[in-house]
């Protein structure tokens, strides 16, 4: 098998689990190289790392790059995404700069990877809440042909990074000592608290914030559906990791409940646990650290014809970010277009 000069931008969570995930899942790399905004020493799945700072001819070389991105900031792909690209280099970005941009495919492996056909050198990794939305839905719309998607997310502090991570560690920790809790991440305190603000106002969309609107876009773009009418509202909850999701998709064809649970079931990347009269059904506690999309929850909508309702829970570091960058490379090697 042909082997690959790898490079990670970014040491952050994200980046770290790239690098873990590397290794856990044999990628065929010959080098690996992580680089960052300063160069340091740092312990990564057990193995001391050389850190390097990230510069233009540090892609020199390099056959694939895997930027780990930080949703909401601008940085290393806007700074260095397409210079390595013009330098041999296929970059598959985690960020959120590029995902609509009509160069760039926007790809989750079990949905659309006949979209990567169409690569110019730059692939996006979708928004962590989109990514488990269409790994759902995609199996469904083909059976009975999406219609309109209505989507509830609670997601957690890992989605924002590790000082929101610390931040609810810290409040616990001062609830506990009945000390006063500070919030420095979020406008308000999480711990005890949900707060239905995810990014910042939409100008395009109004009333909803940018969370919400890459839901909808990001979704029509995936499943090559631009008029399919979606809806958001996503809430940041006092869950350390793994995102869930209260969905509602209506079909134009009628929907046979049975039938959708065995698609589900036998659909690649998901994982049913729908048994709600034994209280079993998924959580972010079990399914962090796990790879698969969790459905359950999975009833026929009693107000909308053509309708179901399903609990989707994912890992959002996993495969909300880093294992799906890495699955598009995969894919890629696969497709023969590495």
């Amino acid at each position: 098998m042909k082997k690959y000069n790898i490079c990670v931008v970014g040491a952050g969570m994200v980046g770290k689990k790239m690098v873990e995930i590397l290794i856990e899942r044999k990628f065929p790399f010959k080098n690996l190289k992580i680089l960052a905004t300063k160069e340091r020493i740092e312990e990564i799945a057990g193995i001391n790392f050389k850190i390097e700072e990230t510069k233009i001819e540090s892609f020199k070389g390099i056959d694939i790059a895997f930027f780990a991105g930080t949703e909401g900031e601008k940085g290393a792909s806007k700074l260095f995404g397409w210079e390595a690209v013009k330098m041999g280099c296929i970059v598959i970005d985690n960020g959120a700069d590029f995902r609509m941009d009509e160069r760039v495919p926007l790809v989750v492996p079990e949905v659309n990877p006949d979209h990567l056909k169409k690569h110019q050198g730059f692939i996006s990794n979708p928004n962590c809440s989109t990514i488990q939305m269409v790994v759902a839905l995609y199996p469904l719309h083909i059976e009975f042909g999406l219609k309109r998607v209505i989507v509830s997310t609670y997601q957690a502090v890992s989605g924002t990074g590790k000082k929101a991570v610390e931040e609810l560690q810290k409040q616990i920790e001062s609830y506990i000592k009945g000390e006063k809790i500070i919030n420095e991440v979020y406008p308000y305190q999480i711990f005890g608290n949900v707060i239905p603000e995810i990014g910042s106002l939409s100008e395009e969309f109004i009333g909803y914030y940018t969370e919400e609107v890459k839901m909808i876009k990001e979704t029509r773009k995936i499943m090559d559906l631009p008029d399919l009418k979606v809806s958001a509202t996503c809430v940041r909850v006092p869950v350390f990791n793994g995102h869930s999701e209260s969905i509602t998709a209506q079909f134009e064809k009628k929907v046979d409940i049975e039938i959708a649970r065995e698609i589900l079931k036998n659909s690649p990347g998901i994982k049913v646990i729908d048994q709600p009269e034994n209280s079993l059904y998924p959580m972010p506690l079990f399914v962090s650290g796990k790879d698969e999309v969790f459905v359950g929850r999975i009833r026929k909508n009693v107000c909308l014809e053509n309708s179901l309702d399903m609990w989707v829970v994912s890992d959002n570091i996993r495969k909300g970010a880093a294992l799906n960058a890495i699955q598009i490379a995969e894919k890629m090697i696969e497709m023969r277009l590495l």
